[in-house]
């Protein structure tokens, strides 16, 4: 390292060594393309429930267990249904009882109409007997309400599955007291799953630039926590009306299809959309080189002479950065920025930057 230092401090016969003229440079290439923007993603089951209770009572059976798939319509839990099976007796019992009494004042109406057509009483009783075959059909309405409230209690009593899905934990045995409301568990439909994630307000414009696919469909791809690619693809499927004015970003969601239920909801992940770039320079990352927090590249003129020229990274790629600011007339030191200085002289040995990229490619 002490030699290569000396080098670089040396006297100017020292720079036009063969060292020194041997030193690799290219021209930066203007480059449109399309590359892969990475944002942190929320995964989301497409149905995710809380399976709960609606009736009081104690666990009879758990017909599931934790993380088993089941089937819409499937019984996960019986809670004891004894007592709404004698609500359900009681409701008609009333309701028989209510019936009967409607027969008997039917009945009445029959006998009180002949004698009023013959004036042995007053037409006023038949409005009577009317009215209170009116008040029994009220109450029968009422009764048969009680019965079916009744059977609905029992028919609760049996949970079901919503849809097709995988269980979750069960937090309560056989003989467990519930209550109505209770949580007994989650039921997770992952056949297809949502990937959440945030854009900023200048990515979702550069993202708009793509077109009516961006708008309609456009394909994104999963990185998954281990760094993994998901192996299906997956569509953005709607963009939120709206940006959150706390942190400017606007939330797509994008679907994946699941056949191997790999993806489980409150799982993450990272989004990988394509976005446009025009009218980027394409300049090797061993080019660059930092100096109090700025970047820079050596440029050649036509005397050969080194000077420094200044650069923002906008873009990383796999050895290489897309930099605005350049043309094709500046010449830059690829190889040995740590040998020189600015103001020495090289002659350099010209690559093509095809080359160099081509190269890259296979490293």
């Amino acid at each position: 390292m002490g030699i290569l230092l000396l080098q670089a401090c040396g006297t100017k016969n020292e720079t036009n060594s063969q060292e020194i003229s041997s030193l690799e440079v290219s021209v930066p290439i203007q480059m449109d393309t399309t590359i892969s923007q990475e944002f942190v993603a929320d995964i989301n089951a497409i149905n995710n429930v809380e399976i709960r209770a609606r009736v009081k009572g104690y666990l009879d059976k758990i017909h599931v267990d934790e993380g088993k798939a089941v089937r819409k319509g499937q019984v996960l839990f019986t809670i004891n249904n004894l007592e709404y099976l004698a609500e359900v007796m009681r409701a008609k019992s009333i309701l028989n009882q209510t019936m009967a009494e409607i027969k008997a004042e039917e009945l009445e109406l029959i006998n009180t109409r002949l004698l009023v057509d013959r004036n042995v009483i007053a037409k006023n009783q038949l409005s009577i007997a009317l009215a209170k075959i009116e008040g029994l059909k009220a109450k029968k309405e009422e009764a048969e309400a009680h019965v079916k409230a009744a059977q609905l209690r029992v028919e609760y009593s049996s949970i079901r599955a919503p849809f097709d899905g995988v269980v979750d934990r069960l937090p309560f045995k056989i003989g467990s007291l519930v209550d109505e409301g209770t949580l007994l568990t989650t039921l997770s439909d992952t056949k297809n799953v949502f990937a959440y994630f945030n854009v900023s307000e200048k990515e979702y414009l550069a993202f708009a630039e793509l077109g009516e696919g961006f708008k309609n469909n456009s394909a994104v791809t999963l990185l998954l926590a281990n760094g993994e690619l998901y192996p299906h693809g997956g569509k953005v499927e709607t963009i939120e009306g709206e940006f959150d004015k706390n942190t400017g970003n606007i939330a797509f969601r994008a679907r994946f299809d699941n056949p191997e239920k790999l993806l489980k909801h409150g799982s993450s992940g990272r989004i990988q959309m394509p976005k446009k770039v025009n009218g980027y320079w394409l300049l090797p990352q061993k080019a660059v080189f930092e100096i109090q927090e700025k970047n820079y590249v050596f440029i050649k003129d036509k005397t050969g002479t080194l000077k420094m020229k200044s650069l923002v990274p906008e873009i990383r790629m796999p050895h290489f950065y897309l930099v605005k600011g350049f043309s094709s007339s500046d010449t830059v030191l690829v190889e040995g920025i740590q040998l020189v200085k600015q103001g020495q002289k090289i002659k350099g040995e010209y690559v093509p930057m095809r080359q160099i990229l081509e190269k890259s490619k296979t490293l």
